[in-house]
Formats: structure tokens, C-alpha cells, sequence
């Protein structure tokens, strides 16, 4: 086969607070013409700025390549892309060497129209007329399977869903046919299906057009599905490198373990997820001994369901609906309506974990919001522990919201980041009332920090000086500062690495037990659903398809819905490898 990608002993360093800091060790990589390879490591262990690298998009004041040799092939003869010129750069990229960003929406320019931002590309580096290159943009989006591709051409980015503009960015990326696409987390924060989609996409773009692929992601399970080899990144190392069969059945390296075993199973319920960390520190146990002693037992489950759902339900749902009014397009035209919640009708028991599974678009965050009337419902009724919240007053419903708190999907915008870590804890006890003046708010601001695994050095810092995983974190001691009775998650693990997630989700578990929350867990993932939850409802098209105990649904589904969400769940299918 033909080598397309040659990464020799390359070492990177990048400058942070003045000082130079190594991030890149020695790093080789091998990817051939027609190959996948997937990179996978944590958050931080040097995966996008090994493809930024490729790229040439790092800044020349804050980086710099100590050693080593970045050799491309495509073009027809050998290229070291270190020592590129700027002009060879610019003929290269998006020609030759395409990338997939993580963000679609930051990567998207908000305010050109998505037909004219790949048309601009395919004017720079083709000699298509702008008609002509208009018919490419439109055939693309046919290919990469977007509805409606002509609106979708002068649709603006903030128009279209998080899969919508994920299938923009990878249109854009094949626009010119590159010998190499490097996928950067393409489909992280994207639900199962839509996830499954994409990669099944990247794939038969790949053997369409004979390019090699770079795809980097934390998630190993999502690595199963769509590469040959795999190369895993430990702090700026490679640790692991081989074949996608070897690597999983038979890792060597501890890290390798750790990320096997830190996704949530859909095969056995455990205690608590094991994380990178119990593998670092006990390198003998592998993962079998490790999952073995963590395994819950039907019985000590029943016993706790059969207390639980012996007591009244503390909160009740009735014939909830949320309707949405459509944009009229004629003056005189009727008005159209998209129910995003059908009559939905729910209990939840005190110290119960609820998941609510489905889709993107399926109602399950309007549901959550409704719930706590966040978002004002049309129509139903919801009982908290036998008070109508439909019927509180504004004022009383703010009150209210001290014991029914939710934890937001996003730990980037949930965040004021104006405000310091401490200020945003303590101000909801100012507004609540609680505590006796500003010295007692910071003691117990210090405290949540403490108990979700920050410390007192955090209290001053913004909220952009914290990663994703401690955003979260932070989110949840927020949450916590009011002393709640009632926590939604609102998708509050979907954008956190695989090692992190389990952390974060060992965390929640802890807090539940120490404190006897109750929880509505809402993910599109159901191996993360099944961890959490004692019973599962599985919505879709803005109604309850399944409810039931969360192991029996996960073992045997009863809708064709449910088999879809959990089909779609990378990596259930790696004994098939």
C-alpha cells in the first residue's frame, strides 16, 4: 500500500505563562493510503495538537518542533510539512489535507450562509464556476446524507442541529477530495445515532474516495468502529500501538486498560466505574479482576428497589405538553405547531435515579425544563411532593427552585465568566438566604469545592482557567450549594472524555448516596443510562415509548426504538472484530 502519512521522532513544545513546556515526546505515526488509524487518549495527552501539527495551524510564537519530521506523501512526491511555506501550506490544506474540527459551531463562520462557506473552497483550489461549485455544495450535502440540501445551502450555521452542522463540516472537508481527512472528535456531544451515523459516513466516503483517515477520540468504543489500527496517546507518549484486534484484546499498557474499562457496560451493573487512575496505581490487576469485584447483584438491587417504590413518588407528572409555534412563511397562512412533549405522564420516586433516553430533538431536555418550569408548559400538570408547581406564582416558584435544581449540559456557557468560582457558588445562597453573612457562604463554597475533587486554591479562579471535566464539577457543586432534594442532569457527561465521564458519574453516585438526592438522569446514551438509573423511560417524538426497570430494558427492549439506541452504542460490537 501506498504511504500517505509519515510522522517521524516528532517533539513539540508550546509556550505557556512565558516558559516553554514539552507536550510532544518522540512521537512516530504510520497511516497508508486507503488506512484508518485512530488516536485515542484523554483530554490533554496530545491527540489535537499532534493533527494541528500536521495541519501547520499552531502559532509560530507559542509553539515550537524541537525535533523531528512531519513527511506527506500525497501530492506525488515527499513533502516535510515542517518546513512548508506558508503559500505551500495554503495549496495543501483543505486540498490535500482536510480536517473535521470538534466544534462544528465554532469552526462554522455564524455569519456566512453554510452553502457559500465550502463554495468559497471549492473556488479556491478548483477551477469550477460559481454555478458549478454551487451543484457540488448541493451534491455533497446530498452525500453526506443532509435533508433539504438546497435550503441547507443559504441556511446560516445557528439554524441547523449539532448533527446538521457536523455533516456541513465533514461536506466542507471532502469538498476537494483530500488524500488525507484527519477527524478531530467529530462526533463528541452528538447522540448514538446520529454518532453512528457519521462515522458509517466517514467510512463509505473513505472507500469512495481512497483517502486515509486520521480519526482521533477519547472513546475507544467509537475507535472499534471505524479504524484498522489504533495508536494510544499517554501525557505526550504513545504507550500502545497496533492493530484495533490486539489493542483490545490484549492491552499492554495500563492506560490502554483504564480507558477500556471506564465506559459504562451494557453487559453488568457495577458499583462504581473503574477509572484510568485504579489502573495507574495497581498496574497487576487487569481488567476482569478489577470489573469482578465491582459487580452489583440482582439481589442486593431488588432489595433496594422493593424500599424505594414502596413510598409515595415525590414527584408526579401529568399529560404534560410543550407546543412550539412554526415561523410562518405567508402572511395570511395558518399557524403550524411542533409538539415537542405529547401528554407525558411520569412519577419519580424519592432517591430514585430516572434516566430519560432518546434522540436529539426527542423532548427529553423540554421535559426537564418544563419539569422545573424553566420552560413554561402549555398544558399538564406537575406535583412536587404535593404542591402544584403549574399553579405557583413567579416569586414562589423561585423559592421553590431551592430544593429542584438541574445541572446543564454545557460547563462552558452554564458558567458566568465574569464571575469567579467562588461568587458563582455563593450567589445562590445570597438569593436563597442562606447561611449567616459572606464568611460562613465562602467556608461552604470551600466545602462543595472539597467534595467534588477541587480545592481552596480554586475559589478565585474564572471559569476559562478550568478544563471540561472541572467545569463540570463545578456545575454540580453549584448545583449543590442550595441544598436540593431534586437534581436533573441534563446531558452532564456527554462532552467529558471517557476517564473523566466516569468520574464525574462515580461523583454524582457518591453525592446521591451521601446526601439521598433524587436524580432524573437525561443522556442519549443508554451504557451510560444503565450505570445510573434504576428504572428507564425512552422517549421519542416528544412521548414516552418505554418505561421500565433500566436492566430489563437495556437486556430486552420491547420497541424497535430502544434496540436502535442501543445498537448504536459504539463498541457493543467488538467481539465481532
Amino acid at each position: 500500500m501506498e504511504k500517505l502519512l509519515e510522522i517521524s521522532d516528532l517533539s513539540l513544545d508550546l509556550k505557556q505563562d512565558g516558559e516553554w513546556k514539552s507536550i510532544l515526546h518522540h512521537v512516530n505515526v504510520s497511516l497508508e493510503r486507503g488506512e484508518t488509524l485512530g488516536i485515542v487518549g484523554e483530554s490533554g495527552s496530545g491527540k489535537s495538537v499532534t493533527a494541528l501539527s500536521i495541519m501547520q495551524l499552531l502559532n509560530e510564537g507559542i509553539s515550537r518542533y524541537p525535533n523531528g519530521v512531519i513527511e506527506f506523501s500525497g501530492t506525488g512526491k515527499s513533502i516535510d510539512l515542517l518546513k512548508c511555506s506558508d503559500k505551500d501550506l495554503r495549496q495543501l490544506r483543505g486540498r490535500h489535507i482536510a480536517m473535521i474540527f470538534q466544534e462544528p459551531m465554532t469552526s462554522l463562520n455564524p455569519v456566512i450562509r453554510c452553502g457559500e462557506q465550502i463554495t468559497e473552497q471549492i473556488l479556491l483550489h478548483t477551477k469550477e464556476s460559481k454555478e458549478g461549485a454551487r451543484q457540488r455544495v448541493i451534491e455533497l450535502f446530498r452525500e453526506v446524507m443532509l435533508p433539504r440540501p438546497e435550503q441547507i445551502f443559504d441556511s446560516y450555521p445557528h439554524e441547523l442541529s449539532g448533527g446538521q452542522k457536523q455533516r456541513v463540516m465533514i461536506a466542507m472537508a471532502m469538498s476537494c477530495q483530500p488524500d488525507l481527512l484527519i477527524a478531530d472528535e467529530p462526533t463528541t456531544a452528538l447522540d448514538v445515532t446520529v454518532q453512528k451515523g457519521i462515522l458509517e459516513l466517514i467510512k463509505d466516503l473513505q472507500r469512495k474516495h481512497g483517502m486515509g483517515v486520521l480519526f482521533i477520540t477519547h472513546d475507544l468504543g467509537v475507535v472499534s468502529e471505524i479504524a484498522d489500527k489504533v495508536l494510544v496517546l499517554y501525557k505526550g507518549t504513545v504507550v500502545e500501538h497496533g492493530p484495533i484486534r490486539s489493542i483490545f484484546f490484549h492491552p499492554q499498557h495500563p492506560y490502554t486498560q483504564g480507558l477500556l474499562a471506564c465506559r459504562p457496560s451494557m453487559t453488568s451493573r457495577l458499583k462504581r466505574l473503574p477509572t484510568v487512575d485504579d489502573f495507574m496505581k495497581d498496574q497487576a490487576r487487569g481488567i476482569d479482576q478489577m470489573v469482578s469485584s465491582l459487580i452489583v447483584t440482582a439481589e442486593e438491587r431488588e432489595s433496594m428497589h422493593q424500599k424505594m417504590y414502596a413510598e409515595q413518588p415525590i414527584i408526579t407528572i401529568e399529560n404534560l405538553s410543550k407546543q412550539y409555534p412554526v415561523r410562518k412563511r405567508k402572511l395570511f397562512e395558518k399557524r403550524q405547531y411542533v409538539h415537542a412533549l405529547n401528554n407525558v405522564s411520569l412519577e419519580v420516586y424519592e432517591g430514585e435515579t430516572l434516566g430519560l433516553v432518546g434522540e436529539s430533538g426527542c423532548g427529553k431536555t423540554t421535559l426537564g425544563r418544563c419539569l422545573i418550569r424553566l420552560i413554561e408548559p402549555t398544558s399538564g400538570v406537575v406535583t412536587y411532593k404535593g404542591t402544584n408547581l403549574m399553579k405557583l406564582s413567579i416569586s414562589d416558584m423561585r423559592k421553590m427552585r431551592k430544593d429542584l435544581q438541574i445541572i446543564l449540559q454545557d460547563p462552558y456557557s452554564s458558567l458566568n465568566q465574569r464571575l469567579t468560582i467562588g461568587d458563582a457558588l455563593m450567589e445562590p445562597m445570597k438569593v436563597h438566604g442562606m447561611e449567616n453573612g459572606e464568611c460562613e457562604r465562602r467556608s461552604k463554597a470551600i466545602a462543595l469545592l472539597e467534595r467534588v475533587g477541587l480545592n481552596e486554591s480554586h475559589f478565585n479562579r474564572y471559569p476559562h482557567e478550568f478544563s471540561g471535566g472541572q467545569r463540570q464539577r463545578i456545575s454540580i457543586a453549584r448545583a449543590l450549594a442550595v441544598n436540593p432534594k431534586f437534581i436533573i442532569c441534563d446531558e452532564s457527561v456527554s462532552a467529558l472524555d471517557v476517564s473523566v465521564q466516569a468520574q464525574v458519574l462515580n461523583l454524582l453516585n457518591e453525592l446521591k448516596e451521601e446526601y439521598h438526592f433524587t436524580y432524573i438522569f437525561i443522556s442519549h446514551d443508554l451504557s451510560v443510562v444503565r450505570f445510573m438509573a434504576d428504572r428507564i423511560a425512552v422517549m421519542q417524538n416528544g412521548s414516552i415509548v418505554e418505561l421500565g426497570d433500566a436492566d430489563q430494558i437495556c437486556d430486552n427492549p420491547q420497541t424497535e426504538y430502544t434496540q436502535k439506541l442501543i445498537d448504536a452504542i459504539p463498541g457493543t460490537n467488538i467481539k465481532d472484530l
